[in-house]
């Protein structure tokens, strides 16, 4: 199992970074364009909550694949949990933290994944996906700091 934390600092209150980082309509705006994310069953738009879950379509390394996820955990506006139900992980959990700082929000993210495939996906993790999902996050997190201080 591979764990990856990123943090970024945006000049907004605590209440629309939260607000943004739930609403399915922005996910989909804020991901990298090439994967072509889009929601397909569940909550398809708006904000998601407690207990709701969403079904992602998006294309990963040339692969046009399906991701459920469930919210396990909220405690608006500091803390909402997405777990993988359904997909290509063998085990995926996605914790989005927001505490306030001043004025400003620090919005951290901590993704706790395992892939599938025994020995092979222990070596993918290490070698491939850690490296992605970072960056996939990093590119999120920016394109909703830009949202979140417009």
């Amino acid at each position: 199992m591979v764990e990856v934390t990123t943090s970024i600092m945006i000049k907004a209150p605590i209440e629309r970074c939260f607000d943004l980082a739930r609403d399915i309509d922005v996910h989909t705006r804020t991901v990298w364009k090439h994967t072509r994310e889009q929601a397909v069953a569940g909550v398809t738009t708006g904000c998601i909550g407690a207990g709701e879950l969403v079904t992602f379509e998006a294309t990963h390394f040339g692969i046009r694949q399906r991701l459920t996820s469930k919210i396990t955990d909220f405690n608006a506006p500091y803390l909402f949990v997405d777990e993988t139900q359904k997909g290509a992980f063998k085990y995926l959990r996605h914790v989005h933290m927001f505490e306030r700082h001043g004025e400003g929000t620090l919005m951290t993210d901590t993704l706790r994944f395992e892939a599938p495939l025994g020995w092979l996906g222990w070596i993918a993790e290490r070698l491939v996906l850690k490296s992605y999902m970072t960056k996939f996050l990093e590119h999120r997190n920016e394109q909703l700091k830009l949202l979140a201080e417009a």
